[in-house]
């Protein structure tokens, strides 16, 4: 996927800085797509350079103008198409999986507290995931149309840290009879 795709996105439900999108890729987005306050910067010139956004200044008192971004017809022409477009599946690029295919040649004691790490790091994202889904999504019934997709990404996450958690018991226990 496409950084414009993601910052098309973000800005498609309302006009934002690039600071403010620069956060929301710290927050609700980063939980699934990443990119540094550089690549967005970057990004929304490429965008506003192919006419898919706008910027309008806005004066600040004491400080350089603030850019707000808007998606203009162009661009929600191009989202729209892509948004119809098959998904591949997205690569597995994960260092700590690489490492634990290489564990043969390191103790397997430190393997397990690899593995232990791991699965306290994926049991505080899920705690995070839940706490949206508590506060924020109550009643998947009762969501509202623009939130119920924001509602099966949460799902997609909350998913996730469970399959890391599952595997990481399966891993342990694995490793506990091998010894």
């Amino acid at each position: 996927m496409s950084l414009a795709y993601a910052l098309l996105v973000s800005l498609i439900c309302e006009p934002k800085s690039g600071y403010d999108l620069a956060k929301q890729f710290d927050g609700s987005v980063g939980f699934f797509w990443q990119a540094t306050h550089q690549q967005i910067y970057r990004e929304l010139t490429k965008l506003e350079q192919q006419n898919w956004i706008i910027a309008e200044a806005i004066a600040q008192e004491g400080r350089p103008d603030k850019k707000i971004f808007s998606v203009k017809d162009l661009g929600l022409s191009h989202l729209k198409t892509w948004l119809l477009q098959s998904s591949d599946l997205a690569p597995v690029k994960d260092e700590f999986l690489l490492k634990i295919y290489a564990g043969y040649l390191i103790p397997e004691d430190a393997i397990a507290q690899k593995i232990q790490t791991h699965r306290h790091r994926h049991q505080q994202q899920l705690e995070t995931y839940q706490a949206i889904e508590r506060n924020f999504f109550s009643s998947s019934q009762d969501c509202p149309k623009e939130s119920r997709f924001a509602y099966l990404t949460l799902r997609r996450g909350i998913r996730f840290e469970q399959g890391w958690l599952d595997w990481c018991d399966e891993a342990l226990e694995l490793l506990a009879t091998w010894e």
